[in-house]
């Protein structure tokens, strides 16, 4: 675990504001504040206690036995359509591309997540020597675990002192939910799934649901902000909802007359 700077994430060297594309080499478009940091990414310390969760007693083990078991399943996918008596689905062309690494790069974020109530943010170092594989295939691994669906990766970047006037920002290690891809279950025996939710249990979540989209549908532009965006780029939201909310309210007071 760790929040240091991964250099296959950050920036190339005189190419301030601008990050690089990991296996060309080409400058991708910059961030949208600015700052040297891959798009998408969000804050370090304002989305965490949101964005991690708590794993269930033995739900780890659960999912790393259905890791290893979608491996064994694309392998016989594979050979299948090598065969030609098989063509693969799309969820099925995305199954046979898990690999044992990205079993073992699984494991190792699933002992994480075990070890530290969830909270997961390991760096490509800390990946690298825990599971002996090479940066690259790390990065591989994680696309590919993340394309099937067994983890959530969050982008993230942090503020740095430097000289000079105006914040700085760095890239800093990927925070990492690990969840249960739904398509993979197809593929399990029948005690590795999961029972279905009872009828009132679904029902009470579609009227959660549905009272919070309408609390968030309620919400002034300064309280959504504040709601959903974190950090200094919230209260920087939170400013601008407000001066759009006032503008609203004096529009709703003093209606302009239509024009013949």
């Amino acid at each position: 675990m760790g929040a240091r700077m991964d250099p296959g994430m950050g920036q190339s060297r005189g190419t301030r504001g601008v990050a690089p594309d990991a296996g060309t080499g080409r400058a991708r478009k910059p961030h949208r504040t600015g700052a040297p940091v891959l798009r998408d990414s969000i804050e370090a310390g304002t989305f965490e206690e949101m964005f991690f969760a708590v794993p269930a007693k033995g739900e780890t083990d659960t999912l790393l036995r259905i890791a290893r078991r979608t491996l064994d399943a694309g392998r016989q996918l594979r050979r299948e359509a090598r065969a030609g008596d098989r063509i693969l689905t799309a969820a099925e062309r995305r199954i046979v591309t898990l690999t044992a690494a990205a079993v073992r790069v699984y494991e190792e974020i699933l002992t994480l997540a075990r070890l530290n109530r969830g909270r997961v943010f390991p760096s490509y170092d800390h990946l690298s020597d825990a599971t002996s594989l090479g940066r690259a295939t790390i990065a591989r691994a994680l696309d590919i675990l993340e394309d099937i669906g067994f983890l959530v990766r969050q982008r993230r970047f942090k503020r740095i002192d430097a000289d000079g006037p105006g914040p700085r920002y760095r890239q800093t290690s990927n925070a990492y939910r690990p969840t249960l891809p739904q398509r993979v279950l197809g593929f399990m025996p029948r005690w590795m799934r999961p029972a279905p939710l009872p009828d009132d249990a679904v029902q009470h979540e579609i009227d959660r649901a549905s009272e919070v989209a309408a609390m968030v549908a309620g919400l002034s532009c300064r309280d959504m902000a504040i709601a959903t965006v974190g950090g200094q780029l919230g209260k920087m939201l939170a400013k601008l909802g407000a001066s759009i909310d006032r503008r609203e309210c004096e529009s709703h007071n003093h209606p302009q007359p239509l024009r013949s």
